[in-house]
């Protein structure tokens, strides 16, 4: 039984400016062993070619040592490996494609198929749809409705682009594809790319999914498809590979009860190396309450492979006796007494509560330096 692994959307080269550099660093370099790990399953399960459907590379202007290694990265798997171009690494006159056989990295056994015509393999025919723009218009998938393969052999389609109606609200964009095409063009697979969640559209069609996350959209990214097909006409068997390290998450917490805390606490504590995380933490929170958090935080951070904190919304209340400890008297007293009755009575107010935070904080900074 004709067995493939479908990926696609590994994203070489791709560079995560928004997050500090080391962890920056780490998800760049995820990216290869991705790649080595899809290699490794390729070999485990003898497949009869490894389908990329586009998005090898993040850019065209990717370096020549990211080429080289991305080559390299191929070594664990001696098979067929079967590449289009994507809307990242389009086919252009002058691409990523032609510096990579300029500098005579690619291995025989990868073949890259930049034109839509038919390429005959032991057993099966690929029909490949690279795109040669960034964004094209007119549906490139369409000429395989018409394309004749030499008979007994498998029809295995090979596309980058959006399956129109099928996604998300607003996903529909350039590079459209007919969600029926399979069926047109008598497929027995058509192998997708772009989408960079893992998607099942039919028996005979599905996007992969990019092998390692790369962005916070929850849409199941991190996998490989294991596609066994016993013969032309027969439907497949789909097998869901994990493959990616990294968990991305987006998360909230609104402080408000002890539970509250607790549940924070709790998340924070079981972070670990595979998580890249964004945290929006909001409500109010006493000074001892400030510095518990910021515990917890700091020790997260040394977890995790990646945290964010965004605090916009999380506003310091110091309790009655904080204020009381802070021994303050005279003029900064009243205002104190103030700005601390205003901010309970008007807990809306962010400008009455970041001036009794700034107020407090550094009243608190003072007494701990004296």
């Amino acid at each position: 039984m004709p067995k493939f692994l479908h990926t696609a959307d590994w994203q070489i080269g791709r560079t995560f400016s928004t997050w500090e550099p080391e962890a920056a660093h780490q998800l760049t370099q995820a990216r290869f062993a991705a790649v080595q790990r899809i290699a490794q399953l390729a070999s485990e399960h003898a497949v009869d070619a490894v389908l990329v459907a586009g998005d090898v590379f993040d850019a065209q202007t990717v370096p020549d040592k990211t080429i080289r290694r991305l080559f390299q990265a191929l070594e664990g798997f001696g098979g067929l490996w079967i590449m289009i171009s994507g809307n990242h690494d389009a086919a252009l006159a002058q691409s990523v494609w032609t510096r990579a056989r300029k500098l005579e990295c690619v291995p025989p056994n990868v073949h890259l198929l930049l034109t839509p015509e038919v390429a005959c393999f032991d057993g099966f025919a690929v029909l490949p749809a690279p795109l040669t723009q960034r964004h094209c218009f007119d549906d490139v998938t369409a000429w395989m409705d018409s394309a004749s393969t030499p008979a007994g052999l498998l029809r295995i389609g090979l596309a980058h682009g959006s399956v129109q109606g099928l996604l998300h609200e607003g996903i529909d964009s350039p590079n459209p594809i007919h969600p029926q095409r399979a069926a047109l063009a008598h497929l027995d697979w058509l192998a997708l790319g772009d989408w960079h969640g893992m998607q099942l559209l039919d028996a005979h069609t599905a996007y992969s999914g990019t092998p390692e996350a790369d962005r916070l959209h929850g849409n199941d990214p991190g996998h490989a498809l294991l596609v066994e097909i016993a013969a032309p006409g027969a439907t497949p068997q789909v097998q869901v590979l994990d493959v990616g390290q990294y968990r991305w998450q987006r998360l909230q917490a609104h402080l408000q009860l002890e539970s509250d805390w607790d549940a924070l606490l709790s998340t924070l504590s079981a972070l670990d190396a595979h998580d890249v995380v964004q945290l929006r933490v909001q409500g109010s929170l006493s000074w001892a309450q400030q510095q518990r958090l910021q515990a917890a935080l700091d020790r997260a951070e040394a977890q995790a492979c990646a945290l964010q904190v965004e605090r916009s919304g999380l506003r310091l209340l110091p309790s009655d006796e904080e204020l009381a400890a802070l021994h303050v008297d005279g003029y900064v007293g009243e205002v104190l007494t103030q700005l601390r009755q205003e901010s309970a009575a008007h807990t809306d107010d962010v400008l009455l509560q970041d001036a009794l935070a700034l107020l407090t904080q550094t009243l608190w900074q003072q007494q701990e330096g004296a």
